[in-house]
């Protein structure tokens, strides 16, 4: 049970830092809300102005590697997999928006009062397809209309050797014909790659070190693995992240300096 608990905690410490990297890459220059991203080194090959599709060179079908083509859209609604979305009542405003952007397995059966039912296009890292799967009918069979982009790097997107997650994709493009499935070149994942350095000062592959709690103890949870299972806990438990929030108000007010690793409190 504990190793099955380190490895939960792991998992999550990975998605919060896939769920920065996916809203700031939506943000700055993902298709279909941003077709003229400001980047000259990945250019679109039609003007923002000119009417009709746009090609967009950052994204290669499954399983022909042939460009994304569609047309921009004007309004979008980046839809957070956040439990505040609970009780917004946000599901009409959000389907009203002419393009609507969702993050890898946060499902819309059952929850379209909050969330809307409409998926324009849904960002999924690699390691969340697996969980996509676990209810394929619902994301891949009743929602034809969505375009699936699937980001990730490593000898299992890899397509020329058949990496592991790219031959799932394949599969379900061979299971469900005209199904729409694009992953990130990789001149696109090192953009991504760049806009996340950019925006946090941190470089993503690097960004959360496995380092031990105490520097004294080793074999032990690690301080990300700590941090996770403190705060979740239901009692008698340091809230680290919480405390830390509480250090970064008293910052503003004291001069404490943060020296390392170094932190300014904004």
């Amino acid at each position: 049970m504990k190793a099955q608990g380190r490895l939960l905690l792991l998992v999550l410490c990975s998605l919060v830092v896939s769920a920065i990297y996916i809203l700031l890459c939506c943000l700055s220059c993902l298709p279909p809300c941003r077709a003229t991203c400001l980047d000259h080194h990945l250019p679109v090959d039609s003007s923002p102005t000119a009417p009709g599709p746009l090609h967009f060179r950052g994204y290669s079908s499954v399983p022909d590697g042939k460009p994304l083509v569609r047309e921009p859209c004007h309004s979008c609604a980046v839809v957070s997999s956040s439990g505040q979305m609970l009780g917004s009542g946000l599901g009409a405003q959000i389907d009203g928006a002419e393009c609507v952007l969702r993050m890898n397995q946060a499902p819309t059966m059952g929850f379209e009062a909050d969330v809307g039912r409409r998926s324009t296009l849904r960002v999924i890292s690699h390691t969340s397809v697996p969980l996509l799967l676990r209810n394929y009918s619902h994301y891949f069979q009743q929602a034809r209309d969505t375009l699936y982009m699937v980001w990730g790097q490593g000898r299992h997107m890899d397509r020329s050797l058949g990496g592991r997650t790219y031959r799932t994709l394949l599969h379900l493009t061979q299971m469900y014909p005209g199904l729409q499935v694009y992953t990130f070149t990789e001149r696109m994942m090192a953009h991504c790659d760049q806009i996340f350095q950019d925006e946090t000062g941190k470089n993503r592959e690097r960004s959360h070190p496995s380092v031990p709690y105490h520097y004294f103890e080793k074999g032990r949870l690690d301080e990300c693995q700590m941090y996770l299972a403190h705060e979740r806990a239901p009692r008698s438990a340091h809230r680290f992240i919480t405390e830390k929030a509480v250090f970064s108000r008293w910052a503003k007010k004291r001069p404490i300096v943060f020296a390392h690793p170094s932190w300014r409190a904004e």
